[in-house]
């Protein structure tokens, strides 16, 4: 009898010992299960999606519904649209760009500016407690999407029209999972022959889905079929292919544009003619006439795409300049006027780009020339037009270097071309270099590093010509003669000894002339060679030259030479 006891108490500690283990088995299942089976919840709030992204614990407020109109908050579109949305005060409006669209939308009427036409809305800009919020619903043909709310669930869908859109079919009823998981929380339910999004096949035999309820989840692939491409992403092909090879054609008001029939040149597949500038009442204003219109002929019929300058300094020089720019800048009227001559010039002469060339302006200017590009560049997609834009070295000057926001400039614009010139000019107190290849390197890794511009956007421009300093017996300069890399040569004497400097990557001279001591530090192939050397280096966007016919013909084979090293 005491046996049997023993052998029932033995038995009865296993199976406790067989319940313990079961129950830390389940708990260690559950534990590991529990994060595939609860799920994040966002409740009492409407849920949006963008782009197949749940993205409201991103919200900055609440996605609001209102007469049937969705209506985002202008720091959320900020977020996930347009983060150069702001409130223009002069005409009491929130300006948007996106894309090849530039908007604004009032407070107080129901309607909204495109690209310069009107339409009528359902709804107008709304404040309340302090913040700002639009009719994101009646702005689809701004942000190129469609938007969609399904009131049972709670959710809003906003899906890119430029983006990638998959369907796929079920092939039986099918309980669509939270997680990539069994036994994760079922999200939704749907039958046989439904539709649903296809967001991306899994390596693990599932497929990440959108239901046509707007909740998203998971299918075992086994499930789906008929998997249809409603969309493809789209992308917009580059108008050059390959690095840019650019040169400016200057020619004053007064001058015709040159004649180059019958002339190529080697490499270059951009030319810049300065056939727009601004006037003294901040007009814009053109010169080309019959010989630009035959200047363009001829660059189509070379392959040369056409990218005319427009100039701020044409015209205007000095304080007063300052002040008719700054007037344009200053005004969101203006501004607009100005952008619809330049999309009317361009269309009318079947141009192919823009190189806005605004220089000498007021620092305090800035932001508002980065609102002229930024309002801009829609207006040139919208007809096809690259939108280069020139600027100077980050070296501290308040008109000529600090007023250019280099970072926003490189972020909209097609290009950003780097005027890599001028280390020493008329304004110098000391003789130097017009362009030493470490002064350039130094400026060129600050735009890239510190201004945080995209290396394939920059353009490196150089310079075609340097200077000839005369320096008196005292010490004085009393000459800064800009000499043309063609005529170098003539000014240097026989007997002169030319001196490479290895940190400039060029040559220079010095010799007596009577009392005076004549310097120059030389742009020839050697120099232009190194600072084309950088386009490759930093995979940069392309080169350009300032300006056309003051090289020597050996140039364009150098620099055709070097950009064709940064493409192989």
């Amino acid at each position: 009898m005491k046996g049997k006891r023993e052998k029932v108490k033995k038995d009865n500690i296993l199976k406790r010992i067989i319940i313990i283990l079961i129950l830390l088995a389940v708990t260690v299942f559950i534990l590991i299960k529990a994060q595939n089976y609860l799920r994040e919840s966002n409740e009492n709030e409407i849920n949006l999606i963008i782009n197949n992204n749940n993205v409201t614990s991103r919200l900055k407020h609440d996605v609001k519904i209102m007469d049937g109109i969705i209506y985002l908050s202008m720091d959320d579109i900020e977020n996930f649209f347009d983060k150069y949305i702001y409130i223009e005060e002069e005409i009491n409006e929130v300006v948007t760009t996106y894309d090849k669209k530039i908007a604004s939308i009032g407070f107080d009427v129901n309607k909204i500016t495109i690209n310069g036409a009107i339409k009528k809305t359902n709804a107008s800009a709304i404040r309340e407690n302090e913040e700002v919020y639009l009719p994101i619903s009646e702005m689809t043909d701004v942000y190129n999407m469609e938007i969609a709310y399904i009131a049972e669930k709670g959710i809003v869908t906003i899906d890119s029209f430029n983006r990638e859109k998959i369907n796929a079919y079920t092939k039986s009823k099918v309980s669509v999972k939270w997680k990539k998981d069994i036994f994760s929380k079922t999200v939704d339910k749907i039958g046989k022959g439904d539709i649903v999004i296809a967001i991306s096949q899994e390596d693990d035999g599932w497929t990440k889905v959108r239901t046509e309820s707007g909740e998203i989840g998971y299918i075992k692939t086994n499930k789906l079929t008929n998997f249809t491409t409603i969309r493809e992403n789209w992308t917009e092909d580059k108008q050059i292919t390959g690095k840019v090879n650019m040169f400016w054609d200057y020619f004053s008001r007064y001058a015709q544009a040159p004649d180059r029939t019958g002339q190529t040149i080697e490499g270059i597949n951009v030319v810049s003619p300065s056939f727009f500038y601004i006037d003294e009442e901040g007009q814009l204003q053109e010169h080309v006439g019959s010989s630009g219109i035959a200047y363009i002929e001829w660059a189509h019929s070379n392959g040369y795409k056409v990218w005319p300058m427009v100039s701020s300094t044409e015209m205007l020089s000095g304080e007063e300049g300052r002040k008719v720019v700054s007037s344009i800048l200053n005004s969101y009227t203006r501004r607009q006027e100005l952008i619809e001559d330049i999309v009317e010039k361009c269309v009318e002469y079947g141009l192919d780009g823009i190189n806005m060339d605004f220089e000498n302006m007021y620092q305090e200017d800035k932001d508002k020339y980065s609102r002229f590009i930024i309002e801009l560049v829609p207006r040139m997609q919208e007809v096809g037009i690259v939108t280069s834009v020139d600027v100077t070295a980050p070296d501290g000057d308040p008109n000529w270097s600090l007023c250019f926001d280099r970072n926003v400039i490189g972020d909209v614009a097609d290009y950003l071309v780097f005027m890599a010139y001028d280390q020493h000019g008329t304004s110098s107190t000391e003789p130097g270099t017009t362009a030493g290849y470490n002064w350039v390197e130094t400026n060129l890794k600050k735009i890239i590093e510190y201004d945080v511009v995209d290396p394939e956007k920059i353009i490196l421009a150089m310079p075609l010509y340097t200077r000839i300093w005369t320096i008196s017996a005292s010490g004085e300069i009393t000459g800064r003669n800009v000499v043309n890399m063609i005529d170098i040569n003539k000014n240097i004497p026989n007997d002169v000894e030319k001196q490479w400097n290895d940190d400039l990557k060029q040559y220079y001279v010095e010799f007596k002339s009577g009392s005076s001591t004549k310097m120059m530090w030389i742009e020839d192939g050697a120099s232009i060679e190194a600072k084309v050397s950088l386009v490759t280096k930093y995979n940069l966007g392309g080169a350009s030259c300032w300006e056309k016919d003051r090289e020597t013909s050996n140039i364009w084979t150098i620099i055709k030479t070097e950009l064709e090293k940064g493409t192989n």
